[in-house]
This record gives structure tokens, sequence and C-alpha cells, in this order.
């Protein structure tokens, strides 16, 4: 089992003058300790991640200050820009980073990020399946026909050149099982969270997934992302993340719908009362503490590391600027790190 440090905070407008500290102080920790890759995401226009609006920019920081552990976009939300922008982009982390560069892709899932490219919206999930071919292309070299200023088609290619002959590719998905069969079909990693689903539903998705890279000719690679914090004392951690956590759930209460209803149909969060909203984030909290995430002490997260290697997965990405105070979440990454050489021993 592969170890990564995942990010995609809510924002906490407290830390003005200091948003990317988290960030750089754990990438240089997991450069240092063997963690596979540092995965950063891409969002628009709201707190929820918001400190992330491109992660090849972010992408390109984490590179100048480290020199092993692979630099990844969880994800890059692909119909919003044109492939040719993203290769270039990446092309760029690649150089800078010396051939450690990755991506997934996914189709987004707030209608507000697309306000700078309205006309993908229809068509954003298949869209995603299309730019990981053409990326794919690009990168190795080829042109790509394309109309310019004045509408006279031209043929061009990406410039600087990569690193790497192949660009490493993932595609994202929050738990629909179309998307892990499509991600196999072409031969792609898959990333995916527990925010919409539970450990026995992904189960049979990575079971459709393996089924359908196997046919591509590819053994496929599963990313699963978890809550992350570590420490000695169980009823210290559970509290020290009780506050942080519950708020990071109800910002993401879209998704907690789809985990908490299944079959129902869908509901709008604007028409839920405060009290039902509580229920549900606490619920969910309960939940994800017990075996949705690495929470807690070191012998409890390897239990549930054991049961993702079962499940199939291959790498877990651990989000850990979720609101814990940055100082604290530092300091556990020596637990982390624990747990990470216990997992390679298992």
């Amino acid at each position: 089992m592969d170890f990564g440090l995942f990010y995609f905070a809510n924002d906490n407008c407290a830390l003005d003058t200091a948003r990317y500290d988290l960030l750089l102080s754990g990438a240089r920790f997991a450069d240092e300790h063997d963690f596979s890759a540092v995965w950063t995401p891409e969002r628009h226009f709201h707190p929820f991640g918001g400190i992330y609006p491109n992660p090849a920019v972010t992408g390109a920081a984490v590179a100048a200050v480290t020199e092993r552990v692979a630099i990844r976009a969880g994800s890059v939300v692909a119909p919003l820009h044109h492939p040719l922008r993203i290769a270039e982009e990446w092309s760029v982390v690649d150089n800078i980073s010396g051939g450690r560069a990755g991506i997934s892709l996914a189709s987004g899932w707030h209608a507000t990020d697309y306000v700078l490219r309205p006309e993908n919206y229809p068509d954003r999930r298949k869209l995603v399946i299309d730019y990981a071919e053409q990326l794919r292309g690009l990168w190795r070299g080829d042109s790509m026909s394309a109309v310019d200023g004045v509408g006279n088609t031209s043929e061009v290619r990406i410039f600087p050149p990569p690193v790497q002959r192949e660009l490493p590719i993932w595609i994202t998905s929050a738990g629909g099982v179309d998307t892990f069969r499509a991600a196999g079909r072409i031969g792609a990693g898959l990333l995916t969270h527990l925010l919409g689903q539970d450990l026995d539903e992904l189960a049979n998705k990575i079971a459709e997934y393996r089924a359908a890279a196997a046919e591509h000719g590819s053994p496929g690679h599963v990313v699963l992302m978890v809550h992350t914090f570590l420490g000695d004392d169980e009823d210290q951690v559970r509290e020290t993340v009780r506050e942080p956590l519950s708020n990071y759930l109800r910002g993401s209460i879209n998704l907690l719908l789809g985990s908490q209803l299944p079959g129902a149909k869908k509901i709008d969060p604007a028409k839920l009362r405060d009290s039902e909203i509580d229920f549900l984030v606490s619920r969910s909290f309960d939940r994800y503490y017990e075996d949705g995430g690495l929470l807690g002490t070191v012998p409890k997260a390897l239990r549930v590391v054991d049961r993702a290697r079962d499940l199939g997965v291959d790498e877990l990405a651990c989000l850990i600027d979720f609101g814990v105070d940055p100082k604290h979440v530092l300091a556990g990454l020596h637990h982390l790190n624990e747990l990470r050489l216990l997992a390679k021993k298992a």
C-alpha cells in the first residue's frame, strides 16, 4: 500500500497570511519520508477548496521544494479547459520536477465552476474520457488540429516537451460505477473517495474497474482519498477532529446526501432544516471516524489500511488539511509515517 498526501481545504479566513504553509511543509515531509505523491485539486468560486483554483500552479510550487515525491492533480476539472492548455501547464510541472507529474481528470461537481466554460457542462462526463486520450497524444508529441484566431485550421503541439514519455493519468469518480468502468476501459488509474459510498459498495465498483482494465490489458491503479489525523490517544484525537471534520462534511452536504440516502430522490440541501443537516453531519462524522478514514491511533488506522488493501486499493491519498490546526497536523505526520512503515511490512 502506497501513501500520499491529499489537499482540499475548506478555506479558513484566519489563515490569510499563511494559506499554503501546510501544503509546502507537508510536501517536504512527504518527500523526505518516501511518501508516494502530493495531490492538489481544482476548485473555483467557493471557500470549500477555494485556495486551490489551479493544481498546475500548486504542483509547480511543490515541485520546486521537493526532489522525489510524485506531483499530481487531484483533480483537473478537464472540461473547464482546452486539452492543449492542460498539457502545456503539466509539461511545465513535469520539467520543474524532473519527470514527477501526473494528473487525475474529473468532470466537476459544481455547476457554478462552469461559468468558465458553460457550453461543456452537459457533456462533461464524456469530455473527461475524450480529454484523457487527447492529453496522452499531446504528451507524446502528437499535434492537434485547432482553429486559430482568423478561422484557419492549424496543427499545433505543446511546448516545452515533457520529461516523461507517458503522462500518468487517473480518472476521478465520486462513486458512479459507469465512471469506474470508463477509467478501466482506457487503461487509466482511478481516484475515488468515501463521501458518497461505503467500503462495501466500493469493493464491487473496484471489481468492475479491474475487469474493464483487464480487457484493456492494464492492471489498473486505485487511489482512495481518506481524511487523516493520527495521534497517541483515541479520545483526544476524536475531540480534536470532531469540529473541523463536521464542518468539512457540512461543506460537502451534496455528497453526503448521496451517501446517506441511497436510492432516494435528489434532495435540495437548501430545503433542509438546520436540525436535519446537523443530524446528517453527526451521523456522517461517526461513520467516517470509525471506518471511513485514518482517524485515531495507528493500530486503529492499520485495520482500515488492511481492509482497503483487501478491497483492491493500491494507494491511500491522505487528506490532511480539513481544518485541524496546522501545527497539530504536521506533528501528526510522524504517526502517519509510522502507519506507512507498518503497512509496508504487512
